[in-house]
């Protein structure tokens, strides 16, 4: 009696891991777009089945990135919809429209620390934080304009303005990716002093555009959504480029 009660905890206790390291399952192309808007950033394993050796890094990659939901579609008849002809794992993210692959025949090797790597140099979100490892998703976009937001963490203006710009970014998807720089990060003084400014200059807003390798300061007062909006369309009318930029000779703004 005992024995068989140890056996059935046994049992329980191996079908709760494996239900707990499963990814969902989507079925069907509604349940796939519901699930690619409902996130900023989200990964679907379109897969043949569970069984593979990728399909466990992937468990365990997505363990350890769980700002990023990930889930898995089986159904051959979905993919074609992402252009997806074979075993592929892709990242889709909305500050740009991007869907970024690994197609798993094509790849050398797929485990879990690359596949870490994969979602988190791709995490490209409404507002993205500059680090080492974000510059890779951001400087890799098809979207080469980026709008600025210089600010130090801990400065009471700080969560406020990364709030409000937060919240104007999907209005300038596809022309914009918006950036925060931390100014309180040494390792950022590279990028303020590009634009001719220092930490205690802080908070500013600027843009870049890649194309052109140009760069602009909105003037100094306050930053509110409404003057950061007019500061992005008129770069995009075109209006900046007589303007010179910021960071040449003394610091020069709008």
């Amino acid at each position: 009696m005992l024995i068989t009660l140890l056996f059935s905890l046994l049992v329980s206790s191996v079908i709760a891991t494996e239900k707990d390291s499963a990814l969902p399952r989507l079925t069907d192309t509604k349940a796939v777009e519901a699930f690619i808007d409902s996130a900023e950033v989200v990964v679907i394993a379109f897969l043949e089945g569970e069984e593979s050796h990728v399909y466990k890094e992937l468990v365990a990659a997505a363990k350890r990135v769980d700002s990023v939901p990930v889930v898995i579609c089986t159904v051959k008849e979905v993919w074609a919809d992402y252009s997806v002809t074979s075993d592929t794992i892709t990242l889709f993210r909305k500050a740009d429209n991007h869907q970024e692959n690994i197609v798993l025949a094509e790849a050398k090797k797929v485990e879990a620390d690359g596949l870490v790597n994969f979602i988190t140099t791709n995490e490209v979100r409404y507002m993205t934080e500059y680090n080492q490892v974000t510059a890779v998703g951001l400087f890799n976009s098809e979207v080469k304009s980026h709008l600025l937001l210089f600010a130090n963490r801990g400065s009471k203006e700080y969560n406020d303005l990364k709030k409000q710009l937060e919240a104007l970014a999907p209005e300038f998807t596809g022309k914009f990716l918006f950036v925060l720089i931390n100014g309180a990060v040494k390792s950022n003084s590279k990028s303020l002093g590009y634009f001719g400014l220092k930490s205690q200059d802080l908070p500013r807003v600027g843009i870049y555009d890649g194309d052109s390798d140009m760069k602009w300061l909105l003037p100094e007062g306050e930053i509110s959504p409404e003057r950061v909006q007019e500061f992005c369309q008129s770069f995009l009318r075109g209006e900046l480029k007589e303007v010179k930029q910021a960071g040449l000779e003394s610091k020069t703004e709008l």
